[in-house]
């Protein structure tokens, strides 16, 4: 979400926003949640107000996103298992989880996140 707010951009942030362009991201079921709650947490900072949620969720609506709708059935099994391995937070895993079962690179700002992907043998974009 580093992306959406113009004072975060950095040019790994950039290199994420452009994959976009030519491509299409997958990102798991508990996404919007997510961004429901990052948007939250940035009104309450005094960073955004409520009126520009419309317009936020107008932009990332249109990006080429597709939510995998099983992510979150996953949790008990897969998600779970690798949260341990790699000593993640569960919601972090849903997206390891995720890559590895789509087979596709991971792009994540999240150091944790970012070095556990690439044990498991993945791609992470955001590093190039």
């Amino acid at each position: 979400m580093a992306w959406v707010f113009p004072d975060e951009a950095t040019e790994a942030t950039a290199r994420l926003r452009d994959l976009l362009e030519d491509d299409r991201a997958v990102v798991p079921s508990l996404w919007p949640i997510e961004v429901g709650s990052v948007l939250l947490a940035a009104t309450k900072r005094r960073r955004i107000g409520v009126e520009s949620w419309e317009e936020l969720c107008a932009h990332l609506e249109a990006l080429p996103i597709e939510v995998d709708p099983f992510s979150v059935s996953r949790v008990w099994g897969g998600a779970l298992r690798l949260a341990h391995s790699y000593d993640l937070t569960v919601y972090d895993a849903v997206y390891l989880e995720l890559a590895l079962r789509r087979q596709l690179p991971l792009a994540t700002l999240d150091q944790a996140l970012g070095t556990a992907a690439r044990a498991a043998g993945l791609d992470t974009p955001a590093d190039r």
